[in-house]
């Protein structure tokens, strides 16, 4: 006997339900994303109010490590802030500041060099400081690197196919430069709700980091550092340093960048106070008067 078939009605009122059904849940969806503002994803911010216009830049905790590590390695040299731009914007453009193991033929890492060209082995170019401080290596050895056009000062250390591919990372880069260099006070935080979800942190470490990205100098002794409290790390700024301010929110913000693989849970300088799941605030203190002295980053524990 053949199978008859829903009356017509029937169908066309069930596939209305089953429509109706599928819009109710896609506006509870974007209800949700709307009021949550996505809350929970980690992610980071750059910006700036320099003339006058606020302007921001985002990416993801991962991205913001590796150009803190560009710009240190960069700063540790003695490099203009000038040289961190070109550096950054370059690593924009070459792999989205991701530290990709691929590429094109046998480009690997951050800045996409080449082991057939004599940029390293495959394991050095993958290390973000090896590989930055051979970017930074050739670079110096342009003439007036900081006075030509970030393309063509770019150019002459890649050689890339598509040199004007650099100038639209240029703002930025710029953006990141001024913040990673300490020259824009506070403007780099980082929303880590999950700091502490991948163990206690390791304050051995996080002074291993310090000392490979800015130098051994960045720290006075192996044991100095973090002996005033344990689960924290304490980098002194020397007071006689007429960019003593500079100096600090340089180390402050490589912190804050870094905090997502150092597990770093709060960061603490001239009276400013970034915690992993509340960004920056201001901490009052008695007299007045914010130390200078230190950067102090918690650990979690």
């Amino acid at each position: 006997m053949p199978r008859t078939s829903p009356p017509p009605r029937r169908s066309r009122l069930f596939r209305v339900t089953a429509a109706f059904a599928v819009l109710v849940a896609l506006a509870g969806y974007l209800a949700v994303q709307y009021l949550s503002g996505d809350k929970g994803v980690p992610r980071c911010v750059v910006g700036s109010t320099e003339g006058g216009e606020g302007r921001t830049y985002e990416l993801s905790p991962e991205r913001a490590a590796n150009a803190a590590t560009i710009s240190a390695v960069g700063t540790a040299r003695g490099l203009p802030e000038r040289a961190v731009t070109i550096a950054l914007a370059t690593a924009l453009q070459e792999s989205s500041l991701r530290n990709i193991d691929h590429g094109d033929r046998d480009s690997l890492g951050l800045f996409q060099q080449r082991p057939s060209q004599g940029w390293g082995t495959p394991a050095q170019i993958m290390d973000p400081v090896y590989a930055s401080g051979k970017f930074y290596e050739h670079l110096a050895e342009v003439p007036g690197y900081s006075r030509l056009p970030l393309t063509v000062a770019a150019q002459r250390v890649q050689k890339s196919g598509f040199p004007q591919a650099y100038a639209k990372h240029e703002p930025d880069a710029a953006l990141l430069a001024a913040a990673l260099t300490g020259r824009a006070p506070a403007s780099l935080t980082c929303s880590l709700p999950a700091a502490a979800a991948g163990g206690p942190g390791d304050a051995a470490e996080v002074r291993s980091d310090l000392v490979r990205a800015f130098g051994k100098d960045v720290l006075p002794s192996t044991g100095s550092a973090g002996a005033s409290a344990a689960g924290t790390v304490s980098v002194p700024v020397r007071a006689d340093d007429e960019a003593t301010s500079r100096r600090g929110w340089e180390l402050a913000h490589w912190a804050v960048a870094r905090a997502g693989t150092l597990r770093i849970e709060e960061v603490s300088y001239a009276g400013r106070v970034w915690t992993a799941g509340t960004g920056w605030r201001t901490e009052r203190t008695e007299g007045g008067k914010s130390p200078t002295s230190a950067v102090h980053m918690r650990l979690a524990q």
